[in-house]
């Protein structure tokens, strides 16, 4: 299942998390997404581990991480734990987000609901920006099975919604393919928005 889609949950895909104004209002804080991302994309860890790799304090990565734990995102990984050592793993591959929060009455859940959005823009963002910054150490191979693409069609806003729908399909059908040499962790991005402002 796509790690955070803002469309609606698919019953086939049980293990992503349906996020409702109290769990959005837990996870909206960027070290949160953060670690949680982390955790889903390389394994259980520690707080310092975590800390380590994301340029912050142990201090805050615990406490983080037991915030992130009341509301249900992570949980104790205590198969990896060595002595006193607290691991923590994430408790479902993905996140849906449902765009009613967007609207909703409380304007402390809309405000939850816009940081998050816009925080996982920027963790695109980002990846991208890596990713380009990096592309001439990887094979032509890779350079070759990368993708950058973008695309402006007609479509209503049910075409649209069956045009996600499909990517996500698509997408998914290529989930828990047989291990074999030269695999690689990949990242795949899709944006589906209206562009607004055009006269006809």
């Amino acid at each position: 299942m796509p790690e955070t889609t803002a469309a609606s949950p698919d019953p086939s895909e049980p293990n992503a998390r349906v996020l409702d104004a109290r769990s959005l209002r837990g996870l909206a804080h960027p070290l949160r997404i953060r670690m949680l991302a982390t955790l889903r994309h390389d394994g259980p860890a520690t707080a310092s581990q975590l800390a380590q790799q994301l340029g912050e304090s142990s201090g805050s990565t615990s406490y983080h991480l037991r915030q992130l734990a009341v509301h249900g995102f992570v949980e104790d990984a205590p198969e990896h734990g060595k002595g006193r050592e607290r691991w923590w793993k994430a408790t479902h591959d993905g996140t849906v987000f449902d765009e009613k929060l967007i609207y909703d009455e409380d304007p402390a859940t809309r405000g939850a609901a816009d940081l998050f959005m816009h925080e996982i823009a920027t963790i695109h963002t980002q990846e991208l920006s890596t990713w380009l910054g990096n592309a001439h150490t990887w094979s032509k191979e890779w350079r070759r099975g990368s993708d950058m693409s973008d695309f402006t069609l007609r479509l209503t806003a049910a075409q649209s919604l069956e045009l996600i729908r499909r990517m996500h399909e698509l997408v998914n059908g290529f989930r828990d393919l047989p291990q074999e040499e030269g695999m690689e962790q990949v990242r795949v991005h899709t944006h589906v928005l209206p562009r607004g402002g055009e006269t006809t």
